[in-house]
Parts: structure tokens; C-alpha cells; sequence
């Protein structure tokens, strides 16, 4: 080796394990960790993703693996983020943005905001007061909210937290008495929207998971009740599924579901249904043609299949094939007020979010969940200002462009 290519090694070695690189060229920023760095309070965020790392720092290694994993590879995990870099926004000037409106029809309820807290399973594995500090969060921020199957908190206690119904999610399991019974306890409990997830039926490899749990020796029934880390346990214990006999369920998303399941759900669910997990149009044309009263554009936050595709991406041909007929919602990846905008851009009616509610409930209890749902709202008033659009409705596929095409 001449000097040459050793003082280009050396050169390498130092671009590689510099702090000017950290968090820039996909090296993770671990800034954090290092230095003691995080917020100490919910007040010292100035963006979601510094609940990221305060939730790290608390919690166990395998609830933040749980948190943090995809599938296989972690590329859809990762396409989720990447894909909101390939629109670009396309801003107008000179309009008076003094008021903004962020408000949004859904179902004839009017919600002060696009930004509805997806469903999350097991949140008293991340605070001891979980679904409660969320749906509490909910409530004082007017926020939308759908409870997960496996909740750690039942859907009663919940919709009394949040001094109003949730919507319920729904993972129906492979014996059909158990998701009867699950639909008419919802409903009950007068849950006016049902959200029946399709995304998991191939199951999924979560390796990140699965690592993160080699390096963690805590006994989970300390802090709550059944496996947050594995679907089957996750009904033994848990509030939905209590007085039910479960001994034969083995799966939370059966294999078998088809269309005709959707028919049966509609039998016996008299409000509506919404189907989330859905990612193509031809799915999309199916679901209208099904009688299904709404869509979320879904691959589980990067946590289903292993496409490589980004949910924002998707959403394109999912809202041409809908053609407007029925509401169409989507999560996975936004962390940024300029995704929402983005996302109701291409056609979307609100956009749900998932990892950073949870982040903050970690990290602070309902202020963390508060302050998430603030610092979003912000963001999204402040790209509504910047490009000329007073309220959500007009927020169309003329304020948004392919990165780099101009069209």
C-alpha cells in the first residue's frame, strides 16, 4: 500500500466515525445515547422524533424492538419514510393564511384535525396507564382515536377515558364465535366505525424484533398481561377476549378471510366498516364493489409484507381507484407535518399515525401523547400557510409533484 492509498484509508476511517455524519448518510445518530442528550421533559421536543430516542432511554429492549421493527430486512419499514422524498410540494404566495382551518368530515363527524392516532396493541407495555393516557390525550386534543383488538385496556374504560366511542379495530382471529363476539361487544359499546385489518393474513418476520429480544431478560408479566411480541399470547389475558373461550384460536388474521368475510362482517355490523391494510387499486375497486364505507391505505407501519413499498406511494392508485366514493385514510412513516400535507395532497382524508404517539406515551405519559399531537398540528398549520391553503379542502393534487419531474 503507497502513502497515497493509506492517507485514503485514514481519510475513509474518520468520514466514517465523525459526528458530521451522524444522522446524515444513514449512519443512526446515536447522539443521544452518547451524551446524555435527550429530552428531559415533553416541553424540550422540537420534533416527534425526539420522543424516539427519551422512549429508548425508558424502555425495556424488546418493547422498543417491538416498536421499532419491520420485517425481514426492515425495507418497508424504511421505504415508508424515504417515500414522502418523492413528492415535492408545489406552493402558491400572496394569500391571506391569517385563520387556517385543519378540520375534517368523516362519516358526518367534524374532527379539528387530519390526525388520527392508529391502533397500537399492548400500550401499558410502554406507560402503566397505556389506551387511558392516549384516549385521555385524545380528548383533550379532539383527536380521532381507534383502539386496537389487543388492547391492554377494554373498549369500555377507553371510550369512558375519551368521554366519547372510539373507533374499534378489529382482528378477527381464525374461529368465527370470537370475532361475533368481539363485533357485538363493539358495538355495545357503540363504536361507530369498524376497522377490519387485512394485512397480517401471510403472517410476518420481524427480525429487528427478534434481536432486540436476545438482549432482554425481563419477565413481561410484571408490567402487563400476555406477549406484546407475539400475536397468539396476545389474546390470553387481554380485556377484548376475557369471558371468551379461545383454546382454538391460532391465529389473529386467518388464512381463509376473503371477501366473503366481508360479507358476513356486514351481516352483523349494523355502522360502518373500513377495511385498513389495502394497497392497490384493484384491491381498492373490489372494496368499493363490496359495500365497504371506507379505506386505510396500510402495510401495518412496515410491519406486514416485505414490498418495499411505500405506503404514500400506494395511495396514488388507491384514491384513483376509490374516485372518490369513499373516504380513503393512510398511515405509516409520518413524522412530519409536510407528509400530512402530502398525504391529503394525493387525495387522502386524514392520515394516521402510530410509532410517534407511542414514543411521547413512553417517554411522558399523556403529555408526551399531548405534545406529539401539538408539535404535528403545528407543523401542519405552518405548511398550510407556506403553501396558500387556508383549509383541508383545499389542499388538492395541484400543491404537490413528483420530486424532480415538475409534474
Amino acid at each position: 500500500m503507497n502513502t497515497e492509498q493509506a492517507a485514503r484509508r485514514r481519510f475513509l476511517r474518520f468520514l466514517l466515525t465523525s459526528p458530521l455524519l451522524v444522522g446524515f448518510g444513514g449512519v443512526p445518530n446515536v447522539l443521544g445515547q452518547d451524551t446524555g442528550d435527550v429530552i428531559a421533559t415533553a416541553e424540550q421536543a422540537l420534533n416527534v422524533m425526539d420522543f424516539e430516542a427519551a422512549a429508548h432511554k425508558l424502555l425495556p429492549p424488546a418493547h422498543f424492538g417491538y416498536l421499532a421493527t419491520g420485517v425481514d430486512d426492515d425495507a418497508t419499514l424504511r421505504a415508508n419514510r424515504e417515500g414522502f422524498s418523492h413528492f415535492s410540494l408545489r406552493v402558491r404566495r400572496l394569500v391571506d393564511v391569517r385563520d387556517i382551518d385543519m378540520s375534517v368530515l368523516l362519516f358526518g363527524t367534524s374532527w379539528d384535525s387530519p390526525i388520527i392516532l392508529a391502533p397500537v396493541g399492548s400500550l401499558r407495555a410502554f406507560h402503566p396507564e397505556g389506551e387511558i393516557a392516549v384516549a385521555k390525550a385524545a380528548k383533550t386534543r379532539k383527536h380521532l382515536q381507534i383502539l386496537s383488538t389487543v388492547s391492554s385496556t377494554s373498549v369500555e374504560d377507553v371510550a369512558t377515558a375519551r368521554g366519547a366511542p372510539v373507533w374499534y379495530q378489529l382482528y378477527p382471529t381464525d374461529q368465527w364465535p370470537v370475532a361475533k363476539a368481539l363485533v357485538r361487544r363493539a358495538d355495545a359499546a357503540g363504536c361507530p366505525v369498524l376497522v377490519l385489518t387485512v394485512d397480517l393474513q401471510g403472517g410476518s418476520n420481524r427480525e429487528t424484533l427478534a434481536r432486540a429480544r436476545r438482549g432482554d431478560s425481563r419477565d413481561c408479566t410484571m408490567c402487563h398481561q400476555g406477549d406484546p411480541l407475539r400475536s397468539i399470547s396476545n389474546v390470553i389475558g387481554k380485556p377484548m377476549f376475557r369471558g371468551l373461550d379461545v383454546s382454538s384460536v391460532t391465529r389473529l388474521d386467518p388464512l381463509e378471510m376473503t371477501w366473503d368475510y366481508v360479507k358476513q362482517l356486514r351481516q352483523i355490523w349494523p355502522r360502518r366498516l373500513v377495511i385498513k391494510g389495502i394497497v392497490t387499486r384493484d384491491d381498492a375497486e373490489l372494496a368499493v364493489r363490496h359495500g365497504v364505507d371506507g379505506l386505510i391505505v396500510s402495510n401495518h407501519g412496515g410491519r406486514a409484507e416485505e414490498s418495499g413499498r411505500a405506503t404514500i406511494e400506494s395511495l396514488v392508485e388507491v384514491v384513483e381507484g376509490v374516485k372518490g366514493r369513499v373516504p380513503v385514510l393512510v398511515d405509516g412513516g409520518f413524522r412530519r407535518g409536510t407528509d400530512i400535507f402530502k398525504a391529503l395532497a394525493l387525495g387522502a382524508t386524514a392520515a394516521c399515525i402510530g410509532r410517534p404517539y407511542v414514543w411521547g406515551l413512553a417517554a411522558f405519559g399523556q403529555m408526551g401523547v399531548e405534545t406529539v399531537l401539538d408539535i404535528l398540528r403545528r407543523e401542519v398549520v405552518t405548511v398550510m400557510r407556506q403553501a396558500g391553503t387556508r383549509r383541508v379542502v383545499e389542499i388538492n393534487r395541484s400543491y404537490v409533484v413528483r420530486a424532480g419531474s415538475g409534474k
